[in-house]
Formats: C-alpha cells, sequence, structure tokens
C-alpha cells in the first residue's frame, strides 16, 4: 500500500508542477503596480531567465517560468500576477499568433546594464528617469563627462539623459539664476572639468561628449532622452562648425552668423530650426514650443499611435500602456514642434490639435533613439526646488510606463528589432 502511495504523490507533485508553470504578470487596469512590475521582469532578467513580453495582450503583459521566490518577490513589491497552467498560457499564446489579432511575443533575454548620463551630485529624484528606476528596483550606474570621454559607454547597453544642456550655455538659466549659488557653482565645476580634458570652452567638451554618444548609438547603443536633453542635443551637433555660445557663456560673443553654419544633416530628429540668440531667452530653439503652447493644463494630453504587433514590434514596444492617451506635463523642453521634425523621424505620441510631438523615436547605425518631452509625467510643472515626485501616489502611471518601456526595450532579441 505505501509503495503505492509513493509514486501516485510524485505523480501529483509533478502534475501540480506543470500546471503552473508560468507567472503572468498582467499590465491591464487589474495591474495594482506597473512601475514597480517592470522591476520584476528585470529581476527576473537578471536571474538568468527569459520574460515574453505578450505586445497588446491585456496592456503589454509579461509572462515568465514559475521560479523559486518569485510569487514573494511579486507580493512584497506589491505586484499583482496570475498563475498559469501550460494549457492556459498556450491557448494565450495560440490567441496572439492568430493573424487576425494586433498581438505578438517578443522573448526578453538579458538583462541591459543602464547608464544614466548625470552629474555624481545629482540625487535619484532629480529627473524622472532615475526616480522611477530607484522605484521599480532597477539598478543602473551614472556615468559623466569623464566616463563618456575616457570611453567607458561601451560596457551599458542603454543610456539616459536628462537635465543636460549639450550646447553649453548652461539651460540658459542665466538670466534668472545668473546670481544663484547652485548656478555659479555649476559653471565653475563644467569649466574645470573642461578644462582637465583639454578643452577651452564648455561647449567644444560638451560637443565631443554628444559625439561620443552618437558612436555608442551608431555601434548598436540605445539612447533615451527626455527634458533639455533632446533638442540641447541635436541642437549640439547641429552647431558643431559655429559658436551659438554668448560671451557670458564661453566668455567670448557668438558667431554673428551661426544661423546660416547650423548642419541639420548631424542631428537625429530635427531639420530647418531656428536658434534663440538672446542670451537672456530662457529657450534654445523653436523646436521646443514651451513659450508659444496654448494649450490648457485641463486639456493638455497627447495620444499614443497604435502600431503593427508583427511588422513593426519596436514602436509598438515603446508604445505599451494600459491607456493610449496621456496627461501631458512640461519641463525645460515641453514637446517639439512638427515641422521642424525630420521625416525619418518616426512620431509615436503627439497631440494633434497643438502640432505638437511628444514621443518621437529612430535609427542611427546599429542602434535606437527615443526623445519623450517634458520632466517629470507625474508633475505638471517641476520648478527649481521643487519637492520630487512620490511615486507611491502614482503606481500605475501611463506616462513613467513610457519610460520603463524604453529601459526594458534593449533586452529584447534584437533579430526582431525593425521599423
Amino acid at each position: 500500500m505505501f509503495k503505492r502511495i509513493i509514486p501516485a504523490f510524485l505523480l501529483m507533485l509533478v502534475t501540480i508542477s506543470a500546471s503552473a508553470s508560468e507567472l503572468l504578470i498582467p499590465m491591464d487596469l487589474t495591474q495594482s503596480n506597473h512601475l514597480k512590475a517592470y522591476g520584476i521582469a528585470y529581476y527576473v532578467l537578471k536571474q538568468g531567465l527569459k520574460v515574453d513580453w505578450l505586445l497588446n495582450y491585456r496592456g503589454g503583459s509579461f509572462a515568465m517560468p514559475m521560479a523559486s521566490g518569485l510569487e514573494s518577490e511579486c507580493k512584497i513589491r506589491g505586484v499583482s500576477y496570475e498563475v498559469l497552467a501550460d494549457g492556459q498560457y498556450n491557448a494565450i499564446l495560440t490567441d496572439i499568433a492568430n493573424p487576425e489579432t494586433n498581438m505578438d511575443v517578443m522573448k526578453l533575454e538579458k538583462a541591459p546594464k543602464i547608464a544614466v548620463y548625470t552629474p555624481k551630485t545629482k540625487k535619484p529624484w532629480d529627473d524622472a528617469v532615475t526616480l522611477v528606476l530607484t522605484y521599480a528596483e532597477i539598478p543602473y550606474d551614472q556615468v559623466y563627462d569623464d566616463e563618456v570621454l575616457d570611453g567607458k559607454l561601451v560596457q551599458y547597453d542603454w543610456l539616459h539623459l536628462h537635465h543636460e544642456d549639450f550646447t553649453g550655455q548652461y539651460g540658459k538659466f542665466y538670466g534668472a539664476y545668473a546670481n544663484a549659488a547652485w548656478y555659479q557653482e555649476d559653471v565653475a565645476d563644467q569649466e574645470a572639468r573642461a578644462k582637465r580634458h583639454g578643452f577651452t570652452k564648455v561647449s567644444k567638451m560638451k560637443l565631443e561628449v554628444a559625439h561620443r554618444i552618437r558612436d555608442f548609438v551608431f555601434g548598436g547603443g540605445f539612447m533615451f532622452a527626455m527634458c533639455s536633453a533632446p533638442d540641447s542635443y541635436d541642437i549640439a551637433l547641429a552647431a558643431e562648425n559655429t559658436d551659438i555660445c554668448d560671451v557670458m557663456y564661453d566668455h567670448d560673443p557668438m558667431d554673428p552668423q551661426a544661423q546660416s553654419k547650423l548642419d541639420y544633416s548631424q542631428c537625429f530628429a530635427f531639420e530647418n530650426f531656428h536658434i534663440k540668440t538672446n542670451p537672456f531667452e530662457y529657450a534654445k530653439s523653436d523646436i521646443d514650443v514651451s513659450q508659444t503652447r496654448q494649450v490648457p493644463k485641463d486639456l493638455d494630453y497627447f495620444s499614443l499611435f497604435e502600431f503593427s504587433a508583427k511588422w513593426d514590434p519596436v514602436p509598438t514596444m515603446l508604445c505599451q500602456d494600459h491607456t493610449k492617451t496621456i496627461k501631458g506635463f512640461m519641463g525645460q523642453t515641453t514637446a517639439f514642434n512638427k515641422k521642424y521634425i525630420k521625416t525619418s523621424t518616426l512620431i509615436m505620441g503627439e497631440n494633434k490639435s497643438a502640432g505638437e510631438a511628444r514621443y518621437i523615436h529612430g535609427e542611427y547605425g546599429k542602434g535606437l533613439w527615443t526623445f519623450y518631452g517634458g520632466h517629470d509625467p507625474e508633475d505638471y510643472q517641476h520648478l527649481v526646488g521643487d519637492p520630487p515626485t512620490n511615486l507611491d501616489l502614482h503606481p500605475n502611471s501611463p506616462g513613467y510606463r513610457l519610460i520603463l518601456n524604453n529601459v526594458l526595450f534593449p533586452a529584447a532579441r534584437k533579430k526582431k528589432h525593425k521599423t
């Protein structure tokens, strides 16, 4: 009798194991914490396991093998999950594979190594990306000019740029903050760093940094930029053969013919824009619409485009969300004037009535880049000195989800990358 029970008991264990082999993390409105769910996916990748990203299935859900301790990790982080039997998961995969459905499965294979371009003095809450990476428990390294100029970007898969002015004009904060201690300290620090690396001006150092980042993308890296970084990056590349900085920024006057000497062919996303030559004006060019837009706060939204999951997996991944309508938010650069966007640039999110693009994407060499307008998706108009956003109050933020889509994106199997 006892001998008969043991095999039956073992068979029952095998059956239970086989019937509960997949853990599904839904990303629709049933998810209690969308942001930390990305952290779970990253955590599983770090364990050497693969994750299925189910594009357009229940808001872009994740499925993964039922590993030891995974349920506990989800519970600790407050992430909703479902345990699926093999038959249940196979039925989902069959539905996704149906040619009539706009869904697909993207295999995530390796946790990307992440770098954030930011001074070591900045805190995690100084920009939205470091804030949400910390909240989602996704590790990252801080790199700045020293690391970039020393060639260390090759160690990373994904690079974020946020609060930076690659033109060497210190964000054009001079008019409002020239006498502020933090502004003066930043100028002194940047000038000392430029001198240490053998550059006569901060603008020349930043241009070289921009070139090194361009090389990183060309070689197959992924670059994601928000706030002041997207337009200042392209402006710096366009102005490589001229001087757009006035005397208070680089100690000599700007080139009076600077506008005519811009080379738009060097830019990732923009062309035919006009630089703002007034050094006291808080704007670098007319790419950004912050000073001209007339969109009331209660009507400030942008819409995500829908792409074919089976034929355009890259923008599909980047647009995964539980809603296609995202609250607008401001920043040093709020949104991009559509008339200055290159035809080679893919617009993924826009406020059509206002003529604004908020979320754009493109290729360069073997790599890919994404620009996202605004500073903080849950802080409409973040000002200098404002307290950091508490993401415990916004665990289901669709605007922050767009950031985390980009973070996981490099983990996807590269042969599927096509636009």
